[in-house]
């Protein structure tokens, strides 16, 4: 058994600990989370702090999870404590924390991905728009949660979207320069692996749905709902993605100087003319990881292991399909209100991890905008989706909705 310090206290994060608490680890996490706190230690302190905390507690590893603090160097800080981290460098973690880089290193190193641009000045980025066609994709540089991309359908659309990232910073510091690219149509799905330099051990794809509302309609979100198998993405897709897009990026960081250890999310899109990149991550992705590690039979501590040690391993999945619905607050990717009550929770199929909650006297409260994912399992996909959304019917709460249609496109 092993002590896990887990890094950030969301749905990925309560997924990353069920996962390593039922391989018989010891779960301590930074943030607070109900759903953690029925089988692991909570604790709250500054980042700084943690070198302290690590060797107070002995942690054999640590395992961060949200991108703020892959970006922001926590992995370096620790290092440089001898401490065991998992998760890549601030030089390395630039491949999310940028989208020009990003694009700049697929254009340098031919990875199939939308033309663009990128603009720091926004007169010259809305001469761009003017003369663009559409629809055109405007994105906020850094990250922001998830959320830093506008679909803009039309010119007025896009002189909105150009404003509110530019001048009235709705991403704050993230939208200081935006990436416009063209809008590619296809089949979205994603791709993480497992990467150690030039070693990459991929998971299995999944699809989440970004819109907020049923038929892919409303605001990107940070995501509503995520399933797998996918049956639009065949096995050639997936061999094409790997040879034509995430083995070349892992080779291109060596390149570069910035050789990559931690999990690589790739955001892809299956067009006409192939497989394209839409955009990477580098850490797992917030609904992908509630899925993925529910099918992962291997450990996933025994996986990080192998990546810090530049070793291979094979990953062995359970045959199954999984969906998983999210629960968000109403207002959700926009303003919302927080501290409603939560109910019905106990005595349900499904596995729920908590992405935005608190609990306060004895009760689980609303405190975040996507605020709970039920996961299930089933030999299909329908059985799985139909026992999913049966849990979801019976959690009650004056201020959460969800989608009905999670799931539909491999359902047709």
């Amino acid at each position: 058994m092993a002590r896990v310090l887990v890094v950030g206290n969301g749905g990925r994060e309560h997924a990353i600990s069920d996962k390593l608490y039922r391989e018989g680890h010891e779960i301590f996490m930074l943030g607070e989370n109900p759903g953690v706190a029925q089988f692991g230690t909570c604790i709250t302190c500054e980042v700084g702090e943690l070198p302290a905390f690590c060797k107070e507690k002995e942690i054999d590893l640590v395992f961060v999870g949200p991108e703020a603090f892959l970006v922001d160097g926590i992995v370096d800080l620790l290092e440089k404590e001898n401490i065991r981290v998992f998760g890549p460098n601030k030089a390395t973690a630039i491949l999310e924390g940028s989208k020009a880089f990003a694009k700049d290193l697929m254009k340098k190193y031919d990875i199939p991905t939308a033309s663009y641009e990128t603009f720091t000045d926004y007169k010259k980025a809305m001469d761009y728009v003017e003369k663009s066609d559409f629809p055109l994709v405007i994105k906020a540089d850094g990250i922001a949660a998830g959320k830093g991309v506008i679909i803009a359908q039309n010119l007025e659309e896009g002189r909105e979207a150009l404003k509110e990232i530019m001048v009235d910073q709705i991403f704050a510091q993230a939208g200081a320069s935006v990436v416009i690219e063209e809008f590619l149509e296809g089949e979205e799905f994603s791709l993480l692996s497992f990467v150690s330099g030039d070693k990459v051990m991929p998971m299995k794809v999944v699809q989440d749905h970004k819109r907020a509302f049923d038929n892919d309609e409303g605001l990107n979100t940070g995501g509503m709902g995520v399933y797998m198998p996918i049956k639009h993405i065949t096995d050639l897709d997936i061999e094409e993605a790997l040879e034509k897009v995430v083995r070349p990026t892992a080779v291109a960081m060596i390149k570069e100087g910035r050789p990559f250890k931690g999990i690589l999310f790739a955001g892809l899109m299956k067009t006409k003319d192939g497989v394209k990149t839409i955009e990477y991550n580098v850490r797992f992705g917030d609904p992908e990881t509630e899925i993925i590690l529910l099918s992962m039979e291997t450990s996933l501590y025994d996986l990080a292991e192998a990546v810090l040690d530049d070793r291979e391993m094979e990953i062995k999945w359970k045959d199954r399909a999984y969906i998983g619905v999210v629960l968000a607050s109403k207002g959700y990717p926009e303003s919302y209100q927080k501290g409603f009550e939560i109910a019905g929770l106990d005595g349900l199929d499904s596995k729920v991890f908590h992405m935005g909650t608190k609990e306060s006297d004895g009760k689980i409260l609303t405190n975040g905008g996507r605020v709970l994912i039920v996961c299930a399992e089933g030999e299909t996909l329908a059985q799985a989706r139909e026992a999913a959304y049966k849990d979801v019917e019976k959690i009650k709460c004056d201020n959460l909705f969800c989608r009905k249609d999670i799931g539909h496109l491999s359902l047709k």
